[in-house]
């Protein structure tokens, strides 16, 4: 594909995507409360057994004292759970607690299901073959 043809579709495709995800974001009435930055903790918590506010930090690109902010807010939700280390008191685990598990467990359960709602309801039998051909590309993107 030209570099002419490559910048088009780029163009066409970033903002659909865009708007996809921010209305999969704001179908989610069980993720209210939280700002993109926690929602993204929780993500990076259910991903790894425990981590360090300092390595959620950096993942985040944000500073400590913001993290310990965040942190805070989602302690007090009971989204998180935060344990001293076994080998070193001074450093506390911080991980998704069964609360924060079953957040992101409805979060993704609503958002599943509105999405597979709306291609039921505005998508031909072509159209849904063309989605499902393109989650493989779409991936590689993402990946990139």
């Amino acid at each position: 594909m030209s570099s002419e043809k490559s910048n088009a579709l780029a163009s066409a495709l970033r903002p659909v995507l865009a708007r996809l995800n921010r209305k999969l974001r704001k179908l989610s009435p069980s993720n209210t409360v939280l700002s993109q930055t926690e929602r993204s903790i929780l993500v990076l918590l259910e991903q790894h057994d425990y981590l360090l506010s300092a390595e959620l930090a950096l993942l985040e690109k944000i500073t400590p004292q913001s993290m310990g902010q965040l942190l805070n807010h989602l302690a007090v939700l009971n989204l998180i759970s935060k344990t001293a280390s076994e080998t070193d008191k001074r450093k506390i685990h911080i991980s998704l607690s069964p609360t924060g598990k079953e957040m992101l467990q409805q979060v993704r359960h609503e958002r599943d299901e509105w999405l597979s709602k709306a291609i039921a309801e505005v998508c031909t039998e072509q159209e849904q073959l063309i989605l499902k051909e393109a989650i493989g590309p779409l991936t590689k993107l993402v990946n990139y």
